[in-house]
């Protein structure tokens, strides 16, 4: 497998409070890979880090064989690589065409704007009918659709989402997976998924990696993981 990205031995946290310590993962082209763990364990640390969102005290990332530990986070989505962040996070008071646009501000997608957005349209039609509405009036799974769509416009090669089942109800979150699969088929998008929802996360990965107190600690393909007794105990309930 060629990796698209590659973390490689990072730490990271807060101030003077460390929560990752020494995790190393990859993600490869068009591969969905699910990181689970228990609310705590450091799941969206490492993404805020990738992300360029939070300094990496060690190691580095690596995207698209570029080093990119140190970087802003602007500088981070110019190069194709997007995070929906936990809750989504978006404009209420625009309208939803107003936050797909925004989604676009970066060089490299802002001149195909007009065609992007056509196509979010086209995966998303419950936006496209509701265009001109206010996103702060849209129910929570229509949120988080919005928030995927917006990172959409972006045109990234790798989607990170944070936690995108939180808060949803069941049809909304078998809904929101079904995107994300189809992201990754149809737009040829490396899904990295960070969630709670053990089970649905894994089922639908090529691979897994479970957190557990900011370290990797089990790492195999999302039906190897399904069918561990230690993860079936600690997080399915089996």
């Amino acid at each position: 497998m060629t990796a698209l990205l590659t973390v490689d031995k990072i730490s990271s946290g807060y101030g003077d409070i460390p929560v990752l310590r020494n995790v190393s993962l990859q993600v490869g082209a068009n591969e969905i890979v699910s990181v689970v763990g228990a609310n705590g364990a450091g799941k969206s640390t490492l993404l805020r880090s990738i992300a360029g969102l939070l300094p990496c005290t060690q190691g580095t990332i690596r995207f698209e064989e570029e080093r990119i530990d140190g970087l802003p986070a602007h500088q981070v989505v110019v190069r194709n690589l997007v995070m929906v962040p936990e809750g989504g996070r978006l404009f209420p008071f625009m309208s939803i065409q107003e936050n797909l646009e925004l989604g676009a501000f970066n060089s490299s997608a802002r001149p195909q704007l007009d065609k992007t957005l056509e196509e979010v349209f086209t995966l998303f039609p419950i936006l496209s009918s509701r265009r001109l509405q206010l996103a702060g009036s849209l129910s929570g799974g229509e949120r988080q659709m919005c928030a995927i769509a917006r990172a959409v416009m972006s045109r990234p090669k790798l989607l990170m989402l944070d936690e995108p089942s939180l808060g949803l109800s069941p049809i909304m979150v078998e809904h929101v997976f079904e995107i994300i699969v189809s992201l990754a088929r149809s737009k040829k998008i490396a899904i990295l998924l960070v969630e709670q929802n053990v089970g649905d996360a894994l089922d639908m990965a090529q691979r897994g990696y479970v957190v557990e107190r900011g370290q990797i600690v089990k790492t195999g393909s999302g039906r190897d993981l399904l069918a561990d007794p230690e993860v079936q105990h600690a997080y399915l309930g089996l």
